[in-house]
């Protein structure tokens, strides 16, 4: 599965984004799918995961309700909805197949970069 991540921007604190994930690859809808983030000078982090169906998710404590994970496998595409936007959710977010647990498959597509503004 090759992985594009789109939807970053500038958004001021209390914004939303959302962010796509356009897969290629004829397994895309039998896999877990997650996002994950890297901050300037930071450990790429877990975000977010959605299991094949999306009817099972799973968020970092950061990012809990706040944002939501989801998936439309007609479309090999997996989306992040981000509310409530801070400046600790400035990153380069990525998306990728998850192999267990929150741990992703390692094959890393392009990223799109959120900066938060304070």
């Amino acid at each position: 599965v090759q992985l594009q991540a789109s939807g970053g921007g500038l958004v001021q604190a209390g914004g939303s984004l959302r962010l796509s994930c356009a897969a290629s690859g004829r397994t895309f809808s039998s896999r877990t799918m997650g996002w994950f983030r890297q901050a300037p000078g930071k450990e790429r982090e877990f975000v977010a995961a959605i299991n094949w169906s999306g009817v099972n998710t799973y968020y970092a404590s950061s990012v809990k309700g706040r944002f939501t994970i989801s998936r439309d496998n007609a479309k090999n595409t997996v989306y992040l909805r981000m509310n409530s936007l801070t400046p600790e959710d400035t990153a380069v977010y990525y998306c990728a197949t998850i192999v267990i647990g929150t741990t992703p498959d390692g094959f890393w597509g392009q990223g799109t970069l959120v900066t938060v503004s304070s």
